[in-house]
């Protein structure tokens, strides 16, 4: 039987740095600039704004990490990264990490007072309606809606390729957020013609951009697809936009 050591404690202690690296990466858009091509260290420090006291030994720790990679002194995306965190590739699934750099992070720090009181230490800590907090400010709004739509971008690619839709031309995703699953659903089966998606916001144009760049992937006509005010229950002060999306994608579409 080996020595008792401590490396699992001390990698659990201290495993928010790593943590925290890849968040800040995400921040900044590290992986979507390498996305274009590699890049050696003043070309990304100008490009991000990075501070010269601090940019060599933060690229290097993503390297240490295994989230880029180093040659020559040029650095690229990992394949992973690359695939992943480019906000300009539909299989950017950083929203989620930008809303736990931007929100949970902190939240989590007040771990230890939510054990003590049993009290949320989200945004529910100093308003009674969790989902109105989220409401009211639309850049967290956005923040929230794109979270969502990377936690989903794994089981929409599961639901599209496992599930049997030879059966269907018509389907719908109520709650949607951005619309992630049935995108990757109507880009994954050519048959299906309709999407109707139901996005809870209180203005149209607080939807962020980035569900119109999900529609045009599949070739959807923004102009041709219309709102619709529809009264919601009486647990969300706000209204659904619900947003038909019918014929219009064509068979073949990519």
């Amino acid at each position: 039987m080996g020595a008792t050591m401590p490396n699992n404690i001390m990698q659990l202690g201290m495993g928010f740095w790593a943590s925290k690296a890849l968040l800040s990466a995400v921040e900044l858009g590290v992986f979507t600039e390498l996305a274009a091509g590699p890049a050696d260290l003043p070309d990304l420090q100008s490009r991000l704004k990075l501070h010269p006291r601090s940019a060599r030994d933060f690229l290097d720790t993503l390297v240490a990490l295994k989230l880029l990679e180093r040659e020559d002194g040029r650095y690229r995306n990992a394949p992973d990264t690359d695939l992943f965190l480019d906000k300009g590739k539909p299989s950017y699934i950083g929203g989620i990490l930008e809303m736990a750099n931007a929100r949970l992070y902190g939240f989590w720090g007040s771990l230890t007072e939510a054990l003590h009181t049993g009290e949320p230490q989200n945004e529910a800590k100093h308003s009674e309606d969790f989902f109105a907090a989220i409401y009211a400010e639309p850049a967290r709004l956005r923040g929230f809606l794109e979270a969502m739509s990377g936690i989903s971008a794994g089981a929409a690619q599961a639901i599209a390729a496992r599930f049997d839709w030879s059966k269907y031309t018509t389907f719908a995703d109520v709650g949607a957020a951005q619309g992630m699953v049935p995108v990757v659903i109507a880009r994954a089966q050519r048959l299906v013609r309709q999407v109707e998606r139901v996005l809870q916001n209180r203005q149209p144009r607080h939807q962020p951009r980035r569900q119109w760049r999900h529609a045009r992937s599949v070739r959807i006509d923004r102009p041709k697809a219309g709102f619709q005010h529809r009264p919601v229950d009486s647990l969300c002060q706000t209204h659904q936009f619900v947003l038909h999306i019918d014929d219009l994608v064509e068979p073949g579409s990519e």
